[in-house]
């Protein structure tokens, strides 16, 4: 079984981007040779002079919800947070709860808007495993209408401390998300642009779109030993027929597949596992470690991701511990950012 300890490595923590960039397209992108081992230090507006005529980029076209909600135990007057996790029914939500001392059943939380404002009630009704909760709203309101009203960005806590500001709203979302249902964003996604979109369709590339909503586990570290040992939490993910049949027209011509981001490659190799890349729509728990063998994607457009972690896991995977551990390496010399708002690395 393959050991956890040689998917983690030491960054300093003056690297972790606690900021988006003014342009998202300005990011450094690392550009790696899986062939001959080189490393290219570029910047992500120069992506179409490594890529093709009849080439596809894959983008996840999720949105990220705002999730997070905030407010105050009406019995105690203590603070608790909130992350919207799914609908249990027509109006029961299922939530993960967050707050000192001990929820009771019954209980309502009072809770406050973007500027600390009471601005409605959340009654607590049934305790699950794990700190979730079914939960309604009181009166009873949608989910969409009270998160959009009331929520946050649900932010990593390696950014400001989970702590949004009004601009991560747009920040924190690709320019072409259009599918509510992620609490946490494909963040290799971040750093396209409309205009750059553009200039690749206009260069022959084609763009292609699929789906996987993002779910709360993603980002966490792996915490048993043996990496079969980890459980991967179903997502849900949708190959649609055009975009299945843009894609088989790609490799039969003999284009290359970019996955950008490790959720478009989860959704295309799940695809992959039912017999080509035909439409599919439902679940995925699709963990790829060794000795995966990728039958989808023959490149990968992605960030630098936490150690420890699936996402890191599966760059290995796709190029070679050895050759990600020394780009991890040269990235850190050359004082890359690192993670959701950081820099990008290109593997071909």
């Amino acid at each position: 079984m393959t050991q956890l300890d040689q998917y983690d490595y030491d960054l300093p923590r003056e690297l972790i981007a606690q900021w988006p960039l003014a342009e998202r397209a300005d990011a450094r992108l690392m550009v790696i040779d899986r062939s001959s081992h080189r490393m290219d230090h570029r910047h992500v507006r120069d992506l179409r002079e490594f890529l093709r005529p009849g080439d596809c980029l894959v983008l996840n076209d999720t949105r990220v919800i705002p999730a997070r909600l905030v407010g105050r135990r009406q019995r105690t007057g203590g603070f608790w947070q909130g992350l919207f996790l799914s609908n249990e029914d027509e109006h029961n939500w299922r939530m993960l709860c967050k707050t000192r001392g001990k929820l009771v059943a019954g209980e309502s939380i009072e809770l406050l808007d973007r500027d600390a404002r009471p601005a409605g009630l959340l009654r607590m009704l049934t305790r699950l495993d794990d700190g979730v909760w079914i939960a309604r709203a009181d009166p009873v309101e949608s989910p969409h209408e009270l998160l959009e009203r009331l929520g946050r960005i649900p932010l990593p806590p390696y950014i400001r401390g989970g702590q949004m500001v009004d601009g991560d709203q747009d920040n924190y979302q690709t320019v072409y998300a259009r599918h509510d249902g992620s609490v946490a964003a494909p963040t290799a996604g971040l750093h396209f642009t409309r205009r750059l979109l553009d200039e690749l369709e206009a260069a022959g590339v084609g763009i292609v779109y699929v789906t996987l909503h993002v779910g709360r586990h993603s980002f966490q570290p792996i915490k048993h030993n043996h990496l079969n040992e980890h459980p991967m939490f179903d997502e849900w993910c949708s190959l649609s027929p055009e975009a299945a049949s843009r894609l088989q027209d790609c490799r039969r011509q003999g284009h290359r597949i970019i996955g950008v981001g490790t959720t478009s490659v989860r959704v295309l190799e799940t695809a992959a596992r039912q017999g080509g890349l035909e439409p599919w729509t439902g679940n995925t728990d699709l963990f790829i470690q060794p000795p995966f063998e990728f039958q989808a994607v023959d490149g990968l457009f992605t960030n630098f991701h936490l150690p420890r972690t699936t996402l890191f896991v599966l760059a290995c995977t796709f190029a070679g511990d050895r050759l990600i551990k020394d780009a991890y390496a040269e990235a850190i010399r050359e004082q890359y950012r690192f993670y959701s708002y950081g820099d990008a690395m290109l593997i071909l």
